[in-house]
């Protein structure tokens, strides 16, 4: 029998946050382990020996050692079948990836925390604000051709774990949700589900008092 996995994750997190909603897709009991970002704990070289990145999360599971969240969650899906996250017909599955990566490579890395340290404080808020908005009208957009219930037709996949943590992001950058009517339907739907409830920020260990 396999060892339980661990997930280096930090609660607040986009990516980590993507991995935990997976996880508990699949059903797939882990062992937590906190990664704070702040106090620059995923700079460190033992941390960098599970992910090279210097970055959260990584995930000991099947005995690899893997990193990047929507790799990981591709793992996750081919070798544990049930709850599938991604559809079984192609053109379904290129939709999903479409929507993931809109997210996942146009707008959560330029908002992340390495980038706002180094565009500095005063223009932070400035920064994640545009960049988000900027996003989000592409993402509404397709969506418009996509979504159902869910980001794509009417079933939980992959596109909707990188979707919530963008719209709480969004949130803290004082984005006009208002605009967004497509993101903020299939948001709305999606964090009344337990899994997504059970993943956010606020129910992980390493998330302080004050922001439960």
């Amino acid at each position: 029998m396999n060892p339980k996995p661990i997930l280096y994750s930090y609660f607040r997190s986009s990516c980590s946050w993507r991995v935990r909603l997976a996880l508990a897709f699949k059903k797939i009991e882990y062992e937590y382990r906190p990664v704070n970002l702040l106090k620059s704990e995923q700079l460190s070289e033992e941390h960098k020996e599970l992910n090279p990145s210097g970055q959260v999360p990584a995930l000991i599971i099947d005995g690899l050692t893997l990193s990047q969240s929507i790799a990981i969650i591709e793992y996750i899906e081919e070798t544990r079948p049930d709850f599938p996250l991604l559809p079984k017909e192609a053109g379904q599955r290129a939709l999903v990836r479409q929507v993931t990566e809109t997210i996942t490579t146009g707008i959560q890395p330029i908002q992340n925390l390495s980038i706002l340290k180094y565009v500095g404080s005063e223009k932070k808020m400035e920064w994640g604000h545009y960049h988000i908005d900027h996003g989000f009208e592409a993402l509404e957009k397709l969506l418009s051709r996509t979504a159902g219930t869910y980001s794509v037709g009417n079933t939980i996949t992959m596109a909707d774990f990188c979707l919530v943590p963008q719209v709480f992001n969004a949130n803290r950058f004082k984005v006009d949700m208002s605009k967004f009517p497509i993101i903020s339907r299939v948001n709305a739907a999606l964090i009344e589900l337990p899994e997504f409830k059970a993943a956010h920020p606020s129910k992980q260990p390493d998330c302080p008092e004050d922001l439960r």
